[in-house]
């Protein structure tokens, strides 16, 4: 066992080091990920009200959330760089099995999308008075685009690790033989559709939560009025719309990783139909298979995992002798417990962020929500819904895989830098560790600050009309 092994909190082993410095960097960067996907386009709706319309509030709210947004992606740029450098540092083995396949969707992002997304973004930032108003609006969409171009070529990446297509094996490499079924891959085209609905819902909450706060103190209540009445048109359906495709999602899963829905519901052998729980007590290992307590609902899990009530769901044990006979001996459960929770916490979230929104919006018609101020308040602590979402759901993804890094055809523990030893990865950890606890604490204190004052212009402003 390497020296350091054991050190940290589930780490066991160099592979389990690395795994949890890729999972510290990933998941904090994916919190800047689905704000900048929905918050940029609603601001480019903004400016686009105010130059159809002519009404300055729509331009104070464009400029004073595409603060917040560029507030968001800078800090999200630097950690996703980060990122990337670890394929090559941390997942050499990995990098060189199967980055002929990996790297080509990859580098598209990088060197297109991205410089794309990132071009335009800063014609939009300082065209304010030097551009025509038409091609300064047309900047912030073509930068909107942009960000959800990336967001396809980092999807298609990942979603070839999650069910690998369009590849042959050469040697001890995989090649790319089909960019279109790359580019089509079923799971990189639901998990699209999920995501882009993720950040308009962030978005929607997002800005929600910050009309609700100006609303309850009173300030500049005409001007956040519209911004609520916004995010409720874009947040009622992404949310809602959210909760039919992300079960969608579980079907395509179920055709191509039946272990990561066993593992999800703890479901120890196959039942047909299957019912999903609720909350269960105990039985998430092979010796406790069985639960203590359990609140189940029938049929359920059938439904969310092939589409019909009478549907059949394998078990982990049935799916375990299947694939020590397919891939040889070893152990192909995912952390159960993990899968389970993370699962829940996913979907019990996305359906109160629904019922928020839809409550806002009852309210909002009804012409009461400035006067419903536990309401208002519950919807300034309603931002942080959709990253809770987003992260147990990026959870459950990476996890419901393991021990596959790709999908039936490389392990986790096989994909490691064998040179990179358990010292190294501590340190270079400690480092990124301390680095994001200082980003985090500048994005909050910018995003508080900027989230509190006035927009610019209008009488009672704090801030001159100035490019963000």
């Amino acid at each position: 066992m390497p020296k350091y092994a054991g050190v940290l909190p589930l780490a066991d082993t160099t592979v389990d080091l690395a795994r949890l410095q890729f999972a510290t960097t990933s998941i904090y960067h994916f919190l800047f990920v689905p704000l900048t996907l929905g918050l940029t386009p609603l601001v480019a709706v903004m400016q686009t009200l105010w130059h159809r319309t002519g009404d300055e509030r729509w331009y104070r709210l464009t400029r004073f959330f595409g603060t917040l947004m560029l507030i968001n992606f800078a800090i999200g740029v630097a950690t996703g760089i980060v990122q990337e450098f670890q394929f090559g540092m941390n997942w050499s083995t990995y990098s060189s099995y199967v980055g002929d396949v990996f790297g080509a969707p990859l580098a598209i992002e990088g060197l297109a999308a991205f410089f794309l997304e990132s071009v335009f973004l800063g014609l939009w930032i300082f065209g304010w008075d030097l551009l025509p108003k038409r091609v300064h609006l047309a900047m912030i969409w073509l930068a909107a685009i942009g960000t959800w171009l990336s967001a396809y070529f980092i999807l298609v990446a990942n979603s070839w690790m999650q069910r690998p297509v369009g590849y042959e094996l050469n040697g001890d490499k995989a090649q790319l033989n089909d960019v279109g079924a790359l580019l089509s891959n079923r799971f990189a085209i639901h998990a699209f559709e999920h995501t882009l609905l993720v950040g308009l819902s962030t978005a929607a909450l997002f800005i929600f939560g910050i009309a609700c706060w100006h609303l309850v103190k009173g300030k500049n209540v005409e001007t956040f009025r519209k911004a609520a009445a916004l995010a409720l048109i874009v947040g009622v359906p992404a949310t809602g719309i959210n909760l039919a495709v992300g079960s969608g999602f579980g079907i395509v899963t179920t055709d191509y990783q039946p272990m990561k829905i066993a593992g999800s519901e703890a479901l120890w052998n196959t039942e047909q139909p299957a019912g999903f729980s609720l909350f269960q007590i105990g039985g998430f290992s092979q010796d406790d298979q069985d639960p203590s307590v359990v609140i189940q609902i029938p049929k359920l899990l059938s439904f969310l995992a092939t589409g019909s009530v009478d549907g059949k769901v394998e078990g982990m044990n049935q799916l375990q002798a299947d694939y020590q006979q397919k891939y040889g001996p070893g152990d192909y459960l995912p952390p159960v417990r993990v899968n389970y929770w993370s699962m829940r916490v996913m979907a019990y979230t996305g359906t109160l962020m629904f019922l928020l929104m839809a409550l806002g919006a009852l309210f909002y018609w009804r012409g009461t929500l400035e006067r419903r101020r536990r309401f208002l308040w519950a919807a300034v602590g309603g931002i942080a819904l959709p990253y809770v979402a987003a992260t147990a759901g990026w959870v459950l993804t990476e996890m419901g895989r393991q021990p596959w890094i790709v999908q039936g055809l490389l392990k986790t523990a096989d994909a490691n830098s064998p040179a990179v030893s358990s010292g190294q990865i501590i340190a270079s950890l400690s480092v990124f560790v301390l680095l994001y606890t200082c980003l985090a604490v500048a994005d909050v204190t910018l995003m508080r600050r900027y989230a509190r004052v006035d927009p610019p212009g209008g009488d009672d402003s704090k801030l001159e009309a100035e490019p963000a």
